[in-house]
């Protein structure tokens, strides 16, 4: 049997024991959680982490300040908090201030892009990093928040069987259980392969009011998914389930881009190709391979691409603030209940 107070007791002593040290500020050990975050986990109310780099790495001041400052808002007006995460001066930071948002915004490309491998030393030299799918995984899961919204993760790089460059956003969804939101995989990508990885790392990919997986700029992809959620509330009991069998692993939730701001898929896919054959000839590889590629695609474009990517950001955070809602009130029931039940 549980209590409200009970759970609540349990997940004061767990984040004790991750983080030995609270401050009256929300600090928690050596990772900062601002006092609406604090706040919303006390309540048991609904928490949504944002990655940073889209912010830094995404596009241009300010308009990626505004961007951010809108998902945040799409975030609170469909009942969640947002918790915008990255390092600033080595803190790893669980929700920004306004003051924060916009020093990361100021700071732009010059924040390190920050993936899991890449914390440590970040932190070690109290420098600044905007999270990446894998980082901010990694943080959510540290302070027990199991959602994530992103505009699209990272996957296997086209000719990846060459080079063998996979994001690491593929093995910290195979280590990690945090749910995901995006909307698929960045079209820039090799899609099939990517899909391929995450079965082979036991990752349950499911795609929301669809059977095919989304690409990113456009709604369909030509592949299909092995798992369909229609609402809300079919993706918090999917989540509910994974967290509950303690199955080890975070969830892919791909939710298309609404139809009026896909953008025409041969058009973008003109553009990716253009941008892959310009990156191989300038041999831009690794962590930088994807911002250039994004903002390429962009130019070419005539900025159709940035302007159906920040729309799929949008759309993501309302349906993630929504699925995140209704985890929020299968916990409350069961804590009100005093029973577990799975589903």
């Amino acid at each position: 049997m549980a209590s409200s107070s009970s759970a609540l007791s349990r997940l004061s002593n767990l984040r004790g024991h991750l983080h030995p040290s609270h401050s009256n500020k929300g600090g928690v050990g050596f990772i900062k959680i601002s006092p609406e975050v604090s706040e919303a986990f006390s309540n048991g109310h609904a928490v949504v982490a944002l990655e940073s780099t889209i912010i830094s790495h995404g596009m241009p001041y300010p308009k990626n300040l505004e961007t951010a400052r809108e998902v945040e808002a799409v975030v609170r007006e469909n009942g969640a908090v947002p918790a915008t995460i990255a390092i600033l001066d080595g803190i790893p930071c669980v929700g920004l201030s306004m003051e924060e948002l916009e020093k990361l915004a100021n700071l732009g490309p010059r924040a390190q892009k920050t993936a899991r491998r890449d914390i440590a030393h970040v932190v070690a030299t109290r420098g600044n990093g905007a999270t990446t799918v894998s980082a901010t995984m990694f943080l959510s899961s540290m302070v027990g928040i199991p959602l994530f919204v992103t505009g699209g993760i990272g996957g296997v790089h086209r000719h990846g069987e060459h080079t063998m460059d996979i994001s690491s956003d593929l093995t910290e969804l195979g280590r990690t259980p945090v749910a995901v939101i995006s909307a698929g995989v960045k079209s820039i990508l090799d899609i099939p392969r990517t899909l391929e990885y995450l079965e082979t790392q036991g990752v349950c990919v499911a795609a929301y009011r669809t059977n095919e997986f989304p690409a990113f700029f456009s709604e369909t992809s030509g592949c299909k998914v092995p798992c369909r959620v229609d609402t809300p509330e079919d993706c918090a009991q999917l989540i509910d389930a994974n967290l509950k069998l303690e199955l080890g692993t975070g969830i892919l939730i791909a939710v298309p881009i609404p139809k009026e701001h896909a953008a025409s898929g041969r058009l973008i896919e003109s553009a990716i190709k253009r941008a892959l054959e310009e990156a191989r000839d300038k041999n831009i590889i690794g962590n930088a391979a994807t911002p250039f590629l994004l903002a390429r695609v962009n130019e070419l474009t005539g900025g159709a691409s940035l302007a159906s990517n920040i729309a799929l950001v949008k759309n993501n955070a309302l349906v993630g603030a929504k699925i995140s809602v209704a985890l929020a009130q299968i916990k409350e029931r069961e804590n009100k209940g005093g029973v577990k039940t799975m589903l």
